[in-house]
């Protein structure tokens, strides 16, 4: 199957987005732990900072990371043609 030129535009948008995401989501999950240790020296509303960036802020995080994807690929899909039909709850096809 031979690409047009704009599903070679889609394509490199997704993978794109989806390694930009997937770097974020590696900086917060490897690389701040790394650091935990340090990062326990401060305090934030009296908990080790390591362990309240864990606890909370990195679930935050994977939380805008799902919903950045789910916001710019429906863009995408719209901006390139693609997206899928979308039936209600008992809708026809």
């Amino acid at each position: 199957m031979k690409l047009s030129e704009n599903d070679r535009a889609y394509w490199r948008r997704n993978l794109l987005l989806t390694l930009s995401l997937l770097a974020v989501w590696f900086a917060v999950t490897f690389v701040a732990g790394y650091f935990a240790r340090e990062l326990n020296a401060y305090r934030f509303l009296d908990f080790p900072l390591g362990f309240y960036l864990f606890a909370q802020g990195a679930l935050i995080v994977y939380l805008a990371i799902v919903g950045i994807y789910v916001f710019v690929m429906n863009r995408l899909d719209r901006r390139y043609g693609v997206q899928e039909r979308r039936y209600g709850v008992g809708g026809r096809r």
